[in-house]
């Protein structure tokens, strides 16, 4: 169980260190590490692990590791993933912190920051390309996706509340 919660703790350590843009950037590298790199859950597994992270609140990343953890080393294996998504971004908060305020203006620190913005979209558009096979079964559940994309960007409905909504139609068509 001990080398479980090493390898935990790495993997997230590394993701820790390499999520740039914050939590749903993260989603295909958490995907890429747990489902291919370390098998230690199918894409459906992934899937379901994502449409929970979304629907609970928080941000989507740390309620993954928790949960990826868990299911991969128990309860010490949920806060052991947690802290080493966490730590790498804590520390260097810490550090950048003093130092952004002082050289946020660069031309350099602007230039960086140009360049990985757009890098965050195409993660998050290949990570959707990603889990369409596994989500969209059929026509219907096809449109659940379209529509759902439809409420929450033309209605601006708060993605929560079409998140209970498929539920709720999960539990009177799908059971």
């Amino acid at each position: 169980m001990i080398k479980i919660w090493f390898n935990l703790l790495l993997a997230f350590t590394k993701l820790g260190i390499l999520g740039y843009g914050g939590g749903p950037s993260m989603i295909p590298l958490i995907q890429v590490e747990t489902v291919k790199a370390q098998n230690w859950m199918s894409e459906e597994e992934f899937i379901d692990t994502l449409a929970m992270g979304n629907a609970l609140p928080g941000p989507i990343a740390t309620k993954m590791s928790f949960f990826i953890g868990y299911k991969v080393g128990g309860w010490p294996g949920a806060f052991i993933a947690l802290f080493g998504l966490l730590w790498p971004s804590t520390v260097l908060m810490m550090v950048l912190g003093l130092f952004f305020l002082k050289f946020k203006d660069m031309p350099y620190a602007k230039a960086m920051l140009t360049a990985l913005r757009p890098v965050v979209l195409g993660l998050l558009v290949w990570t959707a390309y990603e889990v369409i096979p596994s989500s969209v079964k059929n026509w219907h559940t096809g449109l659940i996706a379209v529509l759902s994309f439809v409420i929450v960007t033309f209605l601006h409905v708060h993605p929560a509340w079409v998140i209970l909504a498929a539920a709720a139609l999960g539990l009177l068509v799908y059971r």
